[in-house]
């Protein structure tokens, strides 16, 4: 148990003075709650010795003071120790996110965003009732049973000792219970994953199932892993219900053997009809210590099921960092200086069998700064891995691409990206306003700077068409825009950086042939004095570059300006005559 709570040892340490004033503010709670009893027990012998109402109102000033101290450091206690757990949760969740941002894309591709989701909300949620409420209840029912039993023995031993009786028998209860509840917690965790990641994932891809009219598919679907879900749950609550009434059980037996040993001493004048009240408000007020007990030992199985889960991510340790960087680099501007040399590159896979695939194969290039490249080639050829190496998003072996003479994981990361303006193939945008979204890289800009890069990028337009302008919402994923629309506020994106490398990964695929040219007219300008790599599957798009290289099953096939390709017989002046003659069929028509 302890060997799975180790990773939450320096988040307590750090707020190890919370617990102890939590600690302490506990213990002078029970020790006020402990003579309770006693007053009261002392109460019933005054009045049999001499019932006087001054007796009466002492005694109950006395209770009265007993209960306003008690209330003050419940509350205290609770406060510090509650609000501890909740400190607690905080750092955990920003440490998670933070461990989560540095991760590549290799480490998203293998985990759903729905389980990842799951661990950052519902387990962690479980591991601050470990440190919250498991603790300080658990602690207080230690506290309490290890303050009152020194009164109950000097009561009477023998009656304690009877009294006691069942609570071996109760520990056996919470260990065979505890290990199962670990286990099914565990299992319902992992099906609370699954719901949640099919869940996104429906939610993401809400278009596309309706377009193939699988609604009631998925819904079915969803229904059938949640009903498992709820299997699960309920086989957890049945062995709850059993554990808690259990323990019930085992202490009203303690009770009837109060009941009646204590009432045989009483009737033998061995005990004091005070003396046993008090130890019978002793045992009531066990009562709900020990039947915490049966949820204690349920929050602390489900908080050591999350700690384990939430310990395996934060165990991935990012393949990509800083541990190779000069410091030094990161107060020298980079001028765009790119190279590849003999550069071959290899996704890794996962199973028994599994064996690396290789995408790029001894790929050597120079990219002057200042010039251009369009990368052109059929799908699947490496073209985005391949420039994906350039801001280290995928990690190339030590050597293979170098900026400005030095290899790329010689510069901080923060100071590689950048300088660096990057146009995904895949377009994403925040559900955020467009102004945001623009912004993202630079969010000091003025509202000039952005309308000039969305001109740039020829959406300024359509942007102002829309009722709220550049403040308009766009929604999830930016759903509400077209392709060609995102495409184009991506792009606008990136030119705000003001990047000395700007890399676009088939950015102008969803617009149309005019765009395309009023875009790329509208970006020499920006292009000019920046080293720029176009990926392209039209001839349009890279015929204005300085030079093209053509990309075939990972290899560099050709290379050269977009004269120089036309003149030799390949895959490039095929492109070429292919796309050609599809526009003058489109013009004919």
């Amino acid at each position: 148990m302890f060997k799975r709570l180790s990773p939450l040892a320096p988040y307590i340490k750090r707020y190890w003075t919370s617990f102890v004033w939590g600690g302490l503010t506990l213990i002078i709670y029970n020790a006020t709650k402990a003579m309770v009893p006693l007053v009261v027990g002392g109460a019933i012998d005054d009045m049999q010795k001499h019932l006087t109402a001054s007796a009466v109102e002492r005694n109950a000033l006395r209770l009265l003071g007993l209960a306003a101290i008690s209330a003050i450091f419940l509350y205290l206690m609770r406060q510090i120790i509650i609000g501890a757990s909740r400190e607690i949760e905080f750092d955990i969740r920003n440490d998670m996110f933070a461990h989560l941002e540095k991760q590549p894309p290799a480490f998203f591709q293998q985990h759903r965003t729905g389980d990842i989701m799951a661990r950052s909300t519902n387990d962690l949620n479980a591991v601050r009732q470990l440190l919250g409420p498991a603790i300080m209840y658990s602690a207080n029912t230690i506290v309490f049973t290890a303050v009152a039993l020194p009164f109950m023995i000097r009561i009477s031993p023998w009656l304690t000792l009877c009294a006691f009786v069942p609570l071996p028998f109760a520990s056996v209860l919470v260990q065979y219970f505890g290990a199962r509840i670990h286990t099914r917690f565990e299992r319902i965790q992992a099906m609370f994953s699954d719901i949640s990641a099919q869940a996104e994932e429906n939610f993401s891809g809400a278009r596309l199932i309706r377009a193939f009219a699988q609604e009631d598919a998925q819904i079915a679907s969803f229904e059938e892993a949640n009903r498992e879900y709820i299997r699960r749950s309920l086989r957890l609550a049945r062995l709850m219900a059993m554990l808690w009434p259990t323990l019930e059980f085992m202490l009203g037996i303690s009770l009837m053997i109060t009941l009646l040993v204590g009432g045989h001493q009483v009737v033998q004048h061995k005990m004091s009809v005070g003396d046993f009240t008090s130890y019978n408000v002793y045992m009531v007020q066990l009562i709900w210590p020990m039947i915490a007990i049966g949820w204690v030992v349920n929050l602390v199985q489900r908080g050591a099921a999350s700690v384990v889960r939430i310990d395996a991510i934060m165990k991935f340790k990012p393949t990509i960092d800083d541990s190779r960087a000069d410091i030094s680099l990161a107060a020298q501007p980079i001028a765009g200086s790119i190279e590849f040399h003999n550069l071959s590159f290899a996704y890794a896979t996962s199973g028994p069998d599994a064996k690396p695939v290789e995408v790029l194969h001894n790929i050597t290039l120079d990219i002057p700064a200042g010039s251009s490249l369009a990368i052109v080639g059929p799908t699947g050829s490496g073209k985005s891995t391949l420039v994906s190496l350039i801001p280290r998003l995928q990690e190339a072996l030590s050597g293979g691409v170098l900026i400005d003479g030095r290899p790329v994981s010689d510069y901080p990361l923060a100071t590689l990206r950048a300088s660096i303006g990057f146009v995904p193939q895949e377009t994403f945008l925040f559900s955020d306003t467009i102004r945001e979204n623009i912004a993202f890289g630079v969010p000091e800009a003025s509202d000039t700077d952005i309308e000039e890069a969305a001109r740039k990028a020829h959406i300024a337009a359509e942007i102002l068409e829309f009722p709220s302008g550049f403040g308009t919402i766009v929604g999830e994923r930016g759903m509400t825009l077209s392709g060609g629309q995102k495409q184009r506020t991506a792009i606008a994106r990136a030119i705000l950086r003001d990047p000395r490398i700007l890399i676009m990964d088939d950015a102008l695929a969803s617009v149309d042939t005019y765009t395309e040219e009023q875009i790329l007219s509208a970006m020499r300008t920006a292009m000019q004095g920046r080293t720029t790599i176009l990926i392209a599957h039209r001839v349009s798009t890279a015929r204005n570059a300085d030079r093209v290289a053509v990309l075939i099953d990972g290899r560099i096939a050709q290379l050269g300006t977009h004269d120089e390709l036309l003149a030799h017989k390949g895959y490039y002046a095929d492109l070429f005559e292919k796309q050609s003659l599809e526009e003058e069929i489109l013009t004919a028509q």
